[in-house]
């Protein structure tokens, strides 16, 4: 901007309000607090969706016998860059005529510019065994119990039996949809668990006392007596259906299958590739897909429970307001945001993921610069 002398004057004592608010651009102007609080919400709903998206892929992948991928987000790097300069200066003429030589010169520049860099690692090798093929033990499932996590859709994902009583198998053929005696006893156990009768820990050997378990100790699974007659019928079908005496308080919660032995409750657990492969048997698929053999029909469900663990739809498109959808070939799948019981046990899957995942890795670090 040049103006002759005087008139640059008279704009400067006009505009001298703009030019001091104008000012902290020449000064410290700090971008990094001013980012904190939405890159680290932003950032960290960022990861949450995509790791849903991830999740929900994989599972439609295996209901097409496709080939699993997951990768593991291991750092973000938020950078900022904020360059400013403020420019002035009076150019004088002392031999002009009039003041029309002299000019007064300003301007001012801002550059801003945002450069976001993530770190993804494939899961393979050891990672992978130790994260999807190696089973869930007990010890590290009663505790979600004891953290409010309800033990009907804990058990239904990551459990395969009880005793003898068996889980719906992903692999179909006989006996693929499982025992109804099992789906009734994970009704009367969340019923008991609502009722704060259900305690999940590990008996102290010296002062028989309960406490949490530990990952890689022998569990125990309590159940408490009361003097509320429905709630003591569902007691006692409860301790009928898991090998436990009348009077038994609880159990010691062993890994295996078969027939128990003494005070103990036999429970095989699944991998999470087994999860998810369960998860995917129960997809719905269009129908043409089925009749032209890329995938297989569903297992149903028998007994007490009529619906898949997580409700998964199809069609051509998925409503906009999904709580998490992804595209596979040209159908899209989706979980219904008013179906919160999907949703809880969509999330108690993430939970797992999380679960398996701490032995191997730290998960994702971000980074945002303060200074």
């Amino acid at each position: 901007m040049n103006l002759p002398f005087r008139s640059a004057w008279r704009y400067f004592r006009s505009h001298a309000a703009t030019i001091l608010l104008c000012l902290p651009l020449c000064g410290c102007f700090h971008l990094g607090p001013n980012r904190l609080e939405q890159d680290e919400i932003g950032y960290s709903q960022a990861l949450g969706d995509a790791e849903n998206q991830q999740t929900l892929l994989n599972v439609v992948r295996l209901r097409y016998a496709d080939t699993p991928s997951f990768l593991q987000t291991t750092q973000i790097i938020s950078s900022y860059q904020l360059q400013q300069s403020v420019t002035g200066g009076l150019e004088s003429f002392p031999g002009a005529a009039t003041d029309a030589g002299n000019y007064l010169t300003a301007g001012a520049s801002a550059q801003y510019q945002q450069s976001p860099t993530f770190t993804l690692q494939p899961i393979s090798g050891e990672q992978f065994a130790e994260s999807f093929i190696r089973p869930l033990s007990p010890a590290e499932l009663m505790p979600l119990i004891e953290s409010g996590v309800p033990v009907d859709v804990l058990f239904r994902l990551a459990v395969q039996s009880i005793n003898n009583l068996q889980n719906a198998r992903a692999l179909g053929g006989s006996g693929s949809q499982g025992s109804p005696l099992f789906f009734l006893l994970l009704h009367d156990l969340r019923i008991l668990q609502i009722a704060g009768l259900l305690d999940a820990g590990q008996r102290d050997q010296q002062s028989a006392t309960a406490r949490k378990a530990k990952p890689g100790e022998e569990s125990f699974l309590e159940i408490g007596a009361t003097t509320d007659p429905d709630l003591a019928a569902t007691v006692a079908q409860a301790r009928g259906l898991l090998g436990m005496q009348p009077q038994a308080s609880g159990a010691a919660v062993v890994y295996g299958a078969g027939t128990p032995g003494g005070d103990q409750i036999l429970m095989l657990t699944r991998p999470m590739l087994s999860i998810l492969n369960q998860l995917a048997i129960q997809v719905d698929v269009p129908a043409a897909d089925i009749a032209d053999g890329q995938t297989t029909m569903s297992v149903g469900n028998i007994g007490i429970e009529h619906r898949p663990v997580v409700v998964v739809h199809s069609a051509s498109k998925a409503p906009p307001d999904a709580f998490v959808a992804i595209q596979y070939h040209r159908t899209w799948f989706w979980i219904s945001n008013d179906d919160f019981d999907s949703k809880i046990a969509f999330s108690v899957v993430q939970i797992l993921f999380a679960l398996v995942q701490t032995t191997n890795a730290s998960g994702a670090v971000i980074t945002i610069p303060a200074g």
